[in-house]
């Protein structure tokens, strides 16, 4: 999580309450964006969007990698 950019937190309330859409082999994908303005490697953004693919393993989520997006 730390090389992408994202924190554990992030990846909580993304799963929790983010945008949920259908990933291969039959994971589930959740995707929220988070106010941002920060600097990452360099550059100032506005916006981070995290994207967790993760498996149902009984009531709870595995996140199985995450993609994060600075715009």
């Amino acid at each position: 999580m730390d090389e992408r950019g994202a924190t554990e937190e992030e990846v909580i309330v993304t799963v929790e309450t983010g945008e949920i859409f259908p990933a291969k082999f039959g994971r589930t994908g959740f995707r929220r964006n988070f106010a941002f303005g920060q600097v990452w490697k360099g550059k100032t953004y506005a916006t981070k969007q995290v994207e967790v693919y993760a498996a149902q393993e009984g009531e709870n989520w595995l996140a199985i990698t995450l993609v994060t997006r600075f715009f």
